[in-house]
């Protein structure tokens, strides 16, 4: 349910996503539209982060941004 609201709601939540990952350009945030698995594998390409960690990170966000 949590990421139905961060997909829903991306434009507005993409400084959030900048100031927790700042290796993560706009060009990349544009691209990825919402999508958790397309944000999972850009977790694990800037930070090194194994799937299982970057789905549990993009989650933890979500989660903590949902209303």
């Amino acid at each position: 349910m949590s990421w139905n609201y961060v997909a829903g709601n991306w434009k507005q939540l993409t400084g959030k996503i900048k100031e927790q990952w700042g290796k993560i350009t706009d060009d990349e945030l544009t691209a990825i539209d919402g999508r958790r698995d397309q944000l999972a594998g850009l977790l694990q390409q800037h930070y090194g982060l194994s799937r299982e960690q970057a789905e549990k990170d993009a989650d933890a966000f979500a989660t903590m941004h949902a209303k």
